[in-house]
């Protein structure tokens, strides 16, 4: 599972679809999570982000399932700008003496 954004809310890279009873045992996401949430391909209604889950003994044996797509926006803007993109380096050619 990709983390983009390392736990900062900035994406939805590390989205995740719980078990009804694992989501009702945590706490109401945050309209942070929501918002990022709400740009996550396959949302559900027991969508979270991975890491706003805070791990407990009460969720010990919990089972995820990760969505079949993921849009990692940070890398499609990347990707997007032509003047990043490297280019190649030419060879070190022997100068003749």
């Amino acid at each position: 599972m990709e983390g983009a954004c390392e736990g900062s809310l900035a994406c939805s890279t590390c989205h995740v679809i719980l078990e009804d009873e694992i989501y009702d045992k945590l706490e109401e996401p945050t309209d942070e999570e929501n918002d990022m949430l709400d740009l996550a391909p396959g949302l559900t209604e027991t969508s979270r982000l991975g890491c706003q889950v805070i791990m407990s003994k009460d969720l010990d044996g919990m089972v995820v399932t990760l969505p079949n797509a993921t849009r990692n926006v940070q890398s499609e803007r990347f990707a997007e700008r032509p003047s990043h993109q490297q280019q190649p380096q030419p060879s070190a050619q022997p100068q003749p003496q």
